[in-house]
């Protein structure tokens, strides 16, 4: 199989993260911060460890206990968003976003607690920081911004739009879902209050792991309570972190996965890895734009771009091609709405029912690139006019 499904997960992942994780649950499947015997500290320091090594990555510049652990993404959206969100305020997004984050907002908003703006992109996907200066209103309570599109690949300009977000006073949430281990991330010099981000994408972790980093002096009230291990006695959930955004048992073998993966993109280099993925994607996009009846959305150039194409070939319906590509070329890739209606509808792809998206990883080869330049073109030539 040529695999080019990777923003909806990476596959394969390194040797190192598979091997880690088998032998990790074999000696330390035990619950950490619970007990004082060996076995459960050892855990306990690799949990820490992986903390530490992702606020380093994200140069969040805090206390690696802010760093909180979730089931993913989507879980930790769901934790930020609605511990911000007071009634009464004003919150704004992007119509680059992901339901993870569209559906927790209109949840509140039709629930009367919240009022969302949604800011446009432009042709190229990008949103212009000064579109975010004049939809800032007294009331707006933060910004929730993805930081790169798992639809057409474009990175935002997060140091821009940072800096209006806190000199507005403004809180300024990013999802990193698409772009945490995929590129450099630097919470300080972006002015990102909140970062969320996810395991199983180019952290090369496994499913079921995601998380946030909370800036000190952001306030997030709490929505879940449960088991600490500490403090037993104390009948309210603990309000300091890492308790005050986690309750019960971690998910430790997917913790163990994660800080595999972190060490192995580490020594690789995200940029080499960005790099290498670049240089594949950009292959990809040049054959394409040459070929009839190809669609290409908001693809320019190699810059401020994570290796992510959608297309469309003129005469067929997006999901048609992807079930040509999977049963005649052995080639998966993901067709639709991508969980992003709103970028949809903004690039006039909603009506037809989405695009064809190709997401490129660590693990591709020239090869399968030119086998997938070869399966588009011959799908091309049989298209209706």
């Amino acid at each position: 199989m040529i695999y080019l499904d990777n923003s909806a997960t990476t596959f394969p992942k390194p040797d190192i993260v598979y091997d880690f994780m088998s032998n990790f649950y074999r000696k330390h499947g035990v619950n950490p911060g619970r007990s004082g015997f060996d076995a459960a500290i050892e855990t306990e320091e690799i949990v820490f460890n992986t903390r530490k090594l992702l606020t380093d990555l994200f140069n969040a510049g805090g206390d690696p206990n802010r760093l909180t652990f979730s089931y993913n993404a989507t879980d930790s959206l769901n934790i930020i968003l609605q511990g911000l969100a007071e009634k009464g305020d004003h919150v704004l997004a992007t119509m680059l976003e992901h339901n993870s984050v569209l559906r927790p907002l209109y949840c509140m908003q039709q629930q009367g607690i919240i009022d969302v703006t949604y800011l446009p992109f432009d042709h190229a996907g990008y949103v212009n920081p000064d579109d975010v200066k004049k939809a800032i209103r007294p009331n707006t309570k933060f910004l929730i911004c993805t930081h790169s599109s798992n639809v057409i690949g474009t990175i935002q300009p997060l140091a821009e739009i940072g800096k209006i977000c806190r000199d507005a006073g403004v809180i300024f949430v990013v999802d990193g879902s698409q772009s945490a281990g995929a590129v450099k991330v630097d919470m300080l010099a972006s002015n990102i209050d909140v970062y969320i981000f996810t395991g199983h994408k180019s952290l090369m972790g496994p499913t079921g792991i995601g998380g946030s980093y909370v800036r000190e002096g952001v306030h997030i009230r709490q929505t879940r309570y449960g088991g600490t291990g500490v403090r037993s006695a104390y009948p309210a959930h603990l309000e300091e972190y890492p308790y005050r955004l986690e309750a019960g048992t971690l998910n430790l073998l997917g913790i163990a996965g994660l800080n595999a993966g972190i060490k192995w993109i580490t020594e690789k280099g995200i940029d080499n890895l960005h790099h290498q993925e670049m240089l594949l994607w950009n292959k990809l996009r040049l054959a394409l734009q040459e070929m009839d009846k190809i669609i290409l959305y908001c693809v320019t150039d190699t810059e401020n771009q994570n290796p992510v194409l959608s297309f469309n070939i003129q005469g067929f319906e997006a999901a048609d091609v992807g079930t040509i590509l999977d049963v005649d070329y052995n080639i998966a890739c993901r067709t639709g709405l991508q969980c992003a209606p709103k970028l949809h509808q903004h690039l006039n792809t909603f009506d037809i029912h989405g695009t064809v998206r190709l997401s490129l990883g660590a693990f591709n080869t020239e090869n399968d690139i030119d086998t997938t330049i070869d399966a588009i073109k011959d799908i091309a030539s049989i298209a209706k006019k």
